[in-house]
């Protein structure tokens, strides 16, 4: 209904919030982007509270009464619920960025592939996933749940907007609800485009030059900055040529040579 529709922005009644939260949780779950009671959704209502959704209970199935309200340490201010057993990584997004005010956790099946595989997004293929989000890397995997979760996200969260997390899933945050969505939609898309890039065993890279472009016009637009923490991101074409290595025919047939002698020295070794 368009009575439900989260609108930007973040300045609403703790009600509207709740109504949006709920919301957005049965948006996640319609496109399969959780199952049973996966994922996670918090609203920074003003600057000492956290609207958040509780642990244990489906993001479909949420009514606004079941949502809790804790202090940006974590403890339960009201609600009958336990809050997310994840809060810890929604507070310290908020904690680095005074800019967001909602934060969005989910295992979107393409993109949680990547995460899992620890393949980050972050090929320049597609320059509105550039200019919305600019890249996309893989935080190490922590225990969810955990303070190491947090720990392994720090160095990430002041330069990007949206971070696979290994082996778990996704998050994304924004300046509101409905960005913080939207970020999680264009990761999973971008990762279906991507995979199907690599399916089809051809991925043609925008060049340094377009990326410092679109990336320029992020930054306009007040988005943070891209940084170059970690690998290479986002990876152009100059970038990915220079990742090549190339060697003759000869050179290939001689270390093919090589490696079956050193197998058959290890076989005539005796144990």
């Amino acid at each position: 209904m368009i009575a439900e529709s989260v609108s930007p922005g973040n300045i609403k009644s703790e009600d509207q919030h709740r109504r949006d939260i709920c919301t957005v949780g049965r948006w996640i779950h319609a496109r399969n982007f959780v199952a049973a009671t996966d994922g996670n959704i918090s609203v920074r209502i003003d600057s000492t509270r956290v609207l958040t959704s509780p642990t244990g209970i489906g993001k479909g199935m949420m009514m606004p009464d079941d949502l809790v309200i804790t202090n940006l340490e974590g403890y339960r201010l009201s609600g009958c619920r336990a809050p997310s057993s994840e809060l810890g990584m929604h507070l310290l997004i908020y904690r680095r960025r005074p800019d967001i005010s909602a934060v969005c956790h989910a295992h979107p099946p393409i993109a949680t592939g990547y995460a899992a595989a620890g393949v980050a997004l972050n090929k320049a293929i597609v320059s509105e996933v550039l200019l919305s989000l600019g890249c996309i890397p893989v935080a190490p995997y922590a225990m969810p749940g955990t303070p190491e979760l947090s720990d392994e996200l720090d160095p990430f969260v002041q330069n990007y907007d949206a971070l696979l997390m290994a082996n778990h899933g996704v998050v994304t945050y924004g300046p509101d609800l409905l960005t913080a969505f939207f970020r999680m939609e264009t990761v999973e898309h971008f990762a279906q485009v991507s995979l199907v890039t690599e399916t089809l065993g051809k991925q043609t890279l925008l060049s340094g030059h377009d990326v410092e472009k679109l990336l320029a016009a992020r930054a306009r637009h007040g988005s943070v900055k891209t940084s170059k923490l970690g690998p290479i991101c986002p990876v152009t074409s100059e970038s990915e040529v220079n990742h090549r290595v190339s060697i003759t025919r000869d050179q290939l047939q001689a270390l093919i040579e090589e490696a079956i002698e050193r197998a058959l020295r290890k076989d005539r070794e005796p144990q």
